[in-house]
């Protein structure tokens, strides 16, 4: 029975894939380098900044990323926030699920600041016990915010749930112990994402809140 449900944010809840593509490209033209096509950016969601500048650009020195990571964050932070939107059925599935006494908790490879707005713009920010970026911790798929979160909410990691899109996220839960759900219709092909184990997978985000109320009776689970 799990207690604790922890989500990836781009690709899982949120719908940005778009927006984060045309913002990666058009800091490449800014910093004067090729912009790197769709699907390179796209197999690098899920990463901390830095580490998606360095998996896009690997001859890359450190003032260009950080140079990257400035055009890119500046972009990202003045983007119309109507070009994102929720993925169908997040804000309802989110409430229901806390509303069953689940534990609802981010780990995302966003930066804080980033997060912290679109927190603000969705409203969904309430919902959430807690929450960790790439920039405080360590990016996926290394466990550290995971192991955090867990440590902040103590709960025993067998009752806890990763949910995300990418390869990086069930690399994380897996390198933390954790078991994973994974989404099909983010950042990954589903294919790349069952190879990975995970315990479930949805297609829609409602989804899991049908998977979950297979497992236990809501009763159980509050009592």
């Amino acid at each position: 029975m799990y207690e604790l449900l922890i989500f990836d944010w781009d690709g899982t809840i949120i719908d940005s894939e778009a927006l984060i593509i045309s913002c990666m490209q058009s800091a490449a033209q800014e910093v004067g380098v090729e912009p790197p096509q769709d699907e390179v950016v796209r197999n690098i969601i899920g990463l901390g900044l830095p580490e998606a500048i360095m998996r896009i650009f690997p001859d890359a020195d450190h003032l260009f990323v950080e140079k990257m990571r400035i055009a890119y964050a500046q972009r990202f932070m003045q983007a119309d926030p109507t070009k994102t939107h929720l993925f169908p059925g997040v804000r309802e599935t989110l409430e229901r699920l806390k509303a069953k006494g689940y534990r609802l908790a981010v780990a995302t490879g966003k930066s804080r600041r980033g997060l912290d707005r679109v927190f603000t713009e969705t409203g969904l920010g309430v919902l959430f016990e807690v929450s960790k970026c790439a920039d405080e911790t360590t990016s996926k798929p290394d466990p550290h915010m995971l192991d955090e979160i867990i440590w902040l909410t103590g709960v025993d990691r067998k009752k806890a749930l990763m949910i995300g899109d990418t390869e990086y996220d069930l690399l994380m839960g897996n390198n933390a112990g954790i078991d994973t759900v994974a989404v099909s219709y983010g950042a990954h092909h589903i294919d790349r994402l069952t190879a990975l184990g995970p315990v479930k997978e949805i297609h829609h985000f409602p989804d899991l809140e049908t998977w979950l109320d297979g497992l236990v009776p809501v009763e159980s689970f509050k009592s």
